[in-house]
């Protein structure tokens, strides 16, 4: 049935517009999709878009932090809704970082280390030799690359290593 890639095969994920009291507990139309989708196998968000449009209007981190903890919310719908769909969807993010910039790459999970270079380039995936990885919260401790080399937490990885959500990669590759 993969072949065909019929919308019935399809993963689904719902998301409800709830009002601000319903946001962590949802309300009885909430329970009704819930009811109603429960056969489907499917993950099910709530978001309250008044409150999306109040976060968006904060500019301090801080604040948008203390406004949703005043919901009792730990993130933003936004934020949930993305980690839904990477989970829906099984892929995961690495970084490259380099001097001019650091950019994010979606990949499958599961991916190998060439696999992932491939996503940046052909030629990284056909020549790929190591991949030198820094843990994201060791690179949050330690702040710099720098930092986690000398505190040894940079890893030379092979053509085995499987990628991990987070990860920060320096590819080496001949062709």
């Amino acid at each position: 049935m993969g072949e065909l890639q019929l919308l019935t095969a399809k993963p689904v994920l719902y998301v409800a517009n709830v009002d601000e009291n319903s946001v962590t507990a949802g309300n009885a139309h909430v329970k009704k999709l819930q009811e109603h989708i429960a056969h489907e196998g499917a993950e099910l968000i709530m978001v309250c878009a008044a409150i999306e449009a109040q976060i968006a209007e904060l500019e301090d981190e801080a604040e948008r932090m203390e406004f949703l903890r005043s919901y009792g919310l730990q993130e933003s719908g936004l934020n949930r809704l993305i980690r839904a769909c990477y989970r829906l969807l099984d892929q995961i993010t690495y970084f490259t970082a380099g001097e001019k910039e650091v950019r994010a790459w979606t990949i499958k999970r599961g991916w190998k280390a060439p696999q992932a270079a491939g996503v940046i380039h052909t030629d990284f995936e056909r020549g790929f030799i190591r991949a030198e990885v820094i843990k994201l919260s060791d690179y949050q401790q330690y702040k710099t690359e720098q930092g986690c080399r000398e505190a040894g937490k940079m890893a030379i990885e092979g053509k085995e290593y499987v990628v991990q959500d987070g990860d920060i990669m320096h590819f080496r590759f001949n062709v």
